[in-house]
């Protein structure tokens, strides 16, 4: 037969029973039946025996033990199990009395006593920590209850109102003045009360700053126990025999096994079968190799000192005879280095013994030299360039007869303008090339002969010319004064002629009957009355320059003065006109569209700014210089900009690696009037006042990563200045490495190979 003793029993911790009470129990006459346990006059030692306190419920056997044992066991724990056996009666007999089950009964018995509890509240930890906060509003932050009467609720949901009324510096001076224990009084702001520190308390924190344990019974060296036996035994722990579970395959990991095995099949679990690569070491990509293993992490190279120089054998105390000096010899030797004014030299000798060597004489000379030199002499690495001559700091570039063609000579000139020939622009095919001056002419040139083939009187000074770029139409555009005039240029067909009459009538009706429907249109389409066929558009200020679209139905037209007028976009086929900018963020001198994409370059005076049309924003913006932008072109590939402005500059632009110029070119020797590039060949050219032009090689490269090749090649003079003025504009001839020039001096020359 077995016996459970409940856990509730040896958990309790209960007073011992008085001697006079009425509670004590004979455990020798004791006899207790129930349907699960059963305890039948046993003596108090063997109950004592018997019974195991240990936290949970075990099988104890019931065989008896020997008499010197238990009442060993009695005589320690006596009253432990004078109170558990009380414990255990009196719910064993609730439980026989209500006839409940054999389960119930057993729950019953492991709950612990009221007495138990009462005493276990007693011995219990009653620290201020577990004190219930008399503030129940949770995690709210207290500054929502700063300028209310109350500073939160209690769990009934009432109001707690402010006890501690808050004081201001003046009154908590005069406190910590009077009261003697205001030092270590603290004020709980969330349950609004002040706590004084006790005694005890301010020691624990004494304790606590000064690294030590709070509570000073702690003992932080208490001895070691010796939980196993220093001595070599020769008999093993246990000798029982091996379990068979050691010598059996494992069931639980054949399972594990079979898992993993379906995992790898369903390809639940990936196995890496590349193997890695070494991967290189880093290295810094911009330095060079060596520099920066030497560098610290003060950024300073170190220069080790310079080691002295060690002793030979001249120095030493028993040298070669070959070393060893005669009088002749060693006299020679100080009369040289007196003449040169040398410190006497040192003079070899020989000793028989190292006991007999002499104390050397400069030895602390030497010593305080060597450290002078260490303290004061700069140990600075001064990297030093060997530069052979002048010419080895020019950029090596390649020789200009290496870079041809490019115009080097003047090949014809066009006469005619009676003032200052304002613009050059050769047409697409090349054959022929317009002008415009301060005469008010209109002038159309054919390039190979240098005649004047057609010319038209606009009665004002023109300050640009453009052609058409759509080859079906052959119209000519110039601005002069307030008007921009689209002329049949007459050199194409009858039929070219016509349709290009034709395209400017439509545009000058249709622009009539929409301008009826607007108060005060910004520009009007008028038909030219002077000249067949041609029409002009009516500005509201002077106009200054003309940019055609790439396919020849939009064109753009600058009046620096017009204000939020300063730049308007006309459409030819519609003869509409609009206004794109509103506002103008600066003075705008010069426009230009993208030969690819959908964008417009319009140059302030100080800026470029690049906007996209599709998306009707702005896109980019490229910082100019000190200068008044004068004039811009734009590469065939649409990627680079060239700007010329009046500080003598002309700055190359990369729009794909930064916003700044790339590379700026100080070749003038005044201010800078027209830029062009060549639409095939990789030249661009400026024109200054200086009265020449400069020609450049700039080769733009597919690769990304290789910079544009600039070199200056010639400087072209074929002008006079007049008026201080020079060359007022240049253009390339559209098909041959020719280059037209327009100077003040009322010239047109062509430049050629």
């Amino acid at each position: 037969m077995k016996r459970r003793v409940p856990s509730g029993a040896a958990k309790a911790a209960i007073e011992p029973i008085p001697e006079d009470s009425d509670a004590a129990l004979d455990t020798g006459s004791l006899k207790l039946s129930s349907s699960d346990s059963e305890v039948s006059s046993y003596p108090s030692d063997e109950v004592a025996s018997d019974i195991s306190f240990e936290s949970s419920e075990e099988e104890v056997p019931d065989a008896p033990v020997p008499e010197a044992a238990a009442a060993a066991a009695a005589a320690s724990d006596q009253d432990e199990l004078d109170r558990a056996v009380l414990d255990y009666v009196v719910a064993s007999q609730q439980v026989a009395e209500s006839s409940a089950s054999p389960e119930e009964a057993r729950t019953a018995a492991a709950q612990p006593s009221p007495r138990a509890d009462s005493d276990a509240e007693q011995e219990g930890d009653t620290s201020d920590e577990e004190r219930p906060q008399r503030n129940t509003v949770g995690d709210v932050p207290l500054q929502w209850y700063r300028d209310e009467d109350h500073i939160g609720y209690d769990r009934e949901g009432q109001k707690l109102i402010r006890e501690v009324q808050k004081k201001d510096r003046l009154d908590a001076l005069i406190q910590r003045n009077d009261d003697e224990s205001a030092w270590r009084t603290l004020y709980d702001e969330y349950n609004d009360e002040e706590l004084t520190l006790s005694k005890e308390e301010l020691q624990m924190v004494q304790r606590i700053r000064e690294g030590q344990f709070p509570h000073i019974e702690v003992n932080p060296y208490e001895p070691e126990a010796e939980w196993y036996s220093k001595d070599r035994e020769i008999h093993p722990l246990s000798g029982a025999p091996e379990p068979k579970r050691r010598f059996v395959p494992s069931k639980w990991e054949e399972k594990r096994i079979v898992k993993l095995v379906r995992a790898l099949r369903k390809g639940w679990i990936k196995r890496d079968r590349t193997p890695k690569m070494d991967e290189a070491p880093a290295y810094m990509l911009w330095q060079d190799d060596g520099m920066v293993a030497d560098r610290p992490s003060s950024g300073l190279a170190y220069v080790p000192a310079p080691k002295p120089q060690l002793p030979g054998h001249d120095e030493s105390f028993n040298p070669p005879k070959e070393f060893l000096l005669s009088e002749e010899e060693a006299a020679a030797r100080r009369m040289q280095a007196e003449e040169n004014g040398d410190p006497a030299p040192w003079m070899p000798a020989s000793f028989d013994a190292l006991r007999r060597v002499p104390l050397y004489s400069d030895f602390i000379k030497e010593r305080f030299e060597r450290c002078l030199d260490l303290y004061l002499a700069p140990r600075a690495r001064r990297m030093r360039l060997h530069i052979p001559s002048p010419e080895a700091l020019l950029p090596q570039l390649p020789k200009p007869r290496d870079l041809q063609p490019f115009p080097t000579t003047i090949l014809l000139k066009f006469l005619g303008h009676t003032g200052k020939v304002r613009s050059v622009a050769p047409d697409h095919s090349g054959q022929w090339l317009a002008s415009g001056g301060d005469d008010g002419l209109l002038r159309v040139w054919e390039v190979r002969s240098g005649r004047c083939m057609r010319s038209w009187d606009l009665q004002a000074p023109i300050h640009c010319v453009a052609w058409c770029p759509n080859p079906s139409l052959r119209l000519l555009s110039a601005a002069s004064a307030s008007r921009l005039v689209l002329v049949p240029s007459g050199t194409g067909t009858q039929e070219v002629e016509r349709g290009a009459a034709e395209a400017l009538e439509e545009a000058c009706s249709q622009s009539a009957l929409a301008a009826s429907d607007e108060s005060r249109p910004m520009c009007s389409w008028q038909r030219l009355l002077q000249h067949e066929g041609a029409a002009e558009l009516v500005h509201l200020h002077p106009v200054r320059q003309i940019a055609w679209h790439g396919r020849g139905d939009y064109f753009a037209s600058v009046a620096p003065t017009g204000n939020t007028q300063a730049v308007l976009v006309h459409q030819l086929s519609k003869g509409a006109t609009q206004n794109p900018f509103q506002r103008n963020r600066g003075r705008v001198t010069n426009v230009l569209f993208h030969p690819v994409r959908p964008f417009l370059f319009v140059a302030t005076q100080n800026s470029i700014r690049i906007y996209d049309l599709a998306r009707q924003a702005l896109a980019n913006r490229l910082l100019g210089g000190s200068g008044v932008i004068a004039s811009m072109a734009v590469h065939p590939s649409g990627d680079h900009v060239i700007v010329g402005s009046a500080d003598k500059r002309l700055a190359w632009y990369d729009m794909d690696l930064s916003t700044k110029p790339y590379r700026a070119l100080h070749y003038h020797s005044a201010a800078l009037r027209s830029v062009a590039f060549h639409p095939t060949y990789p030249l661009f050219a400026s024109a200054s006042d200086d009265a020449t032009v400069h020609i450049f090689h700039g080769m733009v490269y597919q690769d990304l990563l290789t910079n544009p090749l600039i070199v200056p090649v010639k400087i072209l003079r074929g002008h006079r200045q007049h008026e201080h003025e020079g060359v007022l504009s240049c253009s390339f001839h559209p098909q041959q490495p020719w280059i037209f020039a327009a100077g003040a001096d009322g010239e047109i020359a062509l430049f050629g190979n």
